[in-house]
């Protein structure tokens, strides 16, 4: 999680819970000392926080031989420091905004370009719905790069017509969030051959999905069942990237989507005669969100209890 809420040690998580303490204690002068130990003597200089970080965090995942890692970038993509990883199970792309300019460029269709960054040859890909040109610019990054790019189709093509998809976190932002973890999670397990259980009910679930402490093959990965590789120049219904097919959620993605909760974000506190709503956002979407989700949930405080 960057940046963190009140302590550092929630940029690393296992099993959804910040490293304790004492391991945040070990792995930082672990990490500090071996590079002290060994940079170069012309440019004595330590990498920067938001980088010795990222190097702190692929070392505790090692350590600590993790089943899957989630690596969210810092700024863009093309350049961040997150983007070391030449084999990533599966890439993920939400909703673009106008943020960073100074790095990232000044239009969204620039911004587009340094996102599309972290695809990677024969690594499937999803996004979820952008404006036609950024999505444009991630169609030819991915072409450019050899990766195959798919749109998640909306979260209420996922129910199906039955009951609502509930999720943890508010906001009706959230749903394509939602509808990308699903294609993620599915994915990932798809390529871990767990086919068989996908569609019953053994299994469940910004950014790409890294199983640490595995030998990966250099060959491209297997296929995805119903995701098919579109040739160029084939009709794509107006659409200029393939829409990835929807299936129906395992009892264990259904509860993950219910359960998610993340504090600070969207979140309701009642004390006393008081009642505090938080949340964060720092660009002009996020903001709009924000004050969405703001007026919906301080409506329903306001309802009448039956």
């Amino acid at each position: 999680s960057s940046p963190h809420l009140v302590q550092v040690r929630e940029r690393i998580r296992i099993n959804g819970q910040p490293i304790s303490k004492e391991l945040f204690s070990k792995y930082f002068w672990l990490v500090y000392n071996r590079l002290e130990e060994t940079k170069d003597p012309v440019h004595a200089s330590m990498p920067a926080y938001f980088r010795f970080l990222t190097i702190m965090a692929f070392h505790v995942f090692l350590q600590e031989k993790v089943d899957l890692a989630v690596v969210e970038v810092g700024i863009g993509g093309a350049y961040d420091c997150t983007n070391i990883i030449r084999a990533p199970v599966v890439c993920g792309v939400s909703s673009l905004g106008i943020d960073h300019t100074s790095i990232l460029g000044d239009t969204m269709e620039k911004i587009a370009w340094q996102k599309g960054g972290i695809f990677k040859p024969g690594v499937p890909a999803f996004t979820v719905a952008q404006p036609e040109r950024p999505l444009e610019v991630l169609r030819d990054r991915a072409q450019e790069r050899e990766c195959l790019l798919y749109l998640c189709p909306e979260l209420d093509a996922f129910e199906g017509g039955r009951r609502v998809l509930e999720l943890g976190l508010a906001g009706t932002h959230q749903r394509s969030n939602a509808a990308l973890a699903l294609q993620l999670a599915r994915t990932w397990l798809q390529r871990r051959s767990c086919r068989g259980k996908v569609g019953g009910q053994g299994w469940g679930g910004q950014t790409p999905l890294w199983p640490l402490g595995s030998q990966r093959s250099t060959r491209s990965p297997p296929g995805l069942g119903e995701l098919k590789e579109v040739p160029p120049g084939t009709e794509l219904a107006g659409r200029p990237v393939p829409l990835a097919p929807a299936f129906q959620p395992t009892d264990a993605m259904i509860q993950g989507l219910r359960d998610t909760e993340w504090l600070g974000r969207t979140q309701v506190l009642p004390r006393g005669p008081v009642t505090w709503y938080l949340d964060g956002a720092h660009t002009t979407s996020s903001v709009q969100a924000c004050v969405r989700w703001f007026r919906q949930a301080a409506l329903n405080q306001d309802k009448p209890h039956e």
